[in-house]
């Protein structure tokens, strides 16, 4: 995504999706919020990270992270890391599987990416990765929100 402009934001969920930005301090809760969320996919990634890990990851100062947060209970998180060159990616985006299917996805993807466009100095670009490994609806719902593929590669 190179604009702003370019964001088609989700449906307003039944409930509403809060994000609550956290740092190193949050980091057993983030550890199993990841795992939570991958583990049903056989996802691999940061799967065995320690808590010492995860607090190193969420100290760097090119990373910011935030729970998604229903009704007080943890549904999820998303990680952007600030790249060099107004790059900014959605590095890490998921649901918990308790709270996936239930339209909040399309809320969350569009409040991380306005999160996104404001962290740059200046923001020039959005991007985000997206694998087999991911949710089925995963790809969907980048696409829906505006994001375009870039590149593509056989895994």
């Amino acid at each position: 995504m190179t604009s702003l402009d370019q964001l088609v934001p989700g449906e307003t969920p039944p409930v509403p999706v809060e994000l609550t930005e956290v740092g190193a301090e949050s980091a057993a809760v983030v550890r199993s919020t990841y795992v939570r969320i991958w583990a049903p996919l056989r996802a691999h990634g940061r799967m065995e990270w320690s808590d010492e890990e995860w607090g190193a990851e969420l100290s760097h100062p090119a990373i910011r992270t935030w729970l998604a947060r229903v009704e007080g209970n943890t549904a999820g998180f998303v990680e952007l890391e600030r790249g060099t060159k107004g790059d900014v990616g959605i590095v890490v985006f998921g649901l918990v599987p308790e709270y996936q299917g239930k339209g909040l996805g399309a809320a969350f993807l569009t409040s991380a990416t306005q999160k996104a466009w404001k962290i740059g100095t200046p923001t020039k670009r959005v991007w985000l990765q997206t694998s087999s490994e991911d949710h089925a609806h995963a790809l969907n719902n980048y696409q829906r929100r505006g994001f375009h593929t870039f590149s593509t590669k056989p895994q």
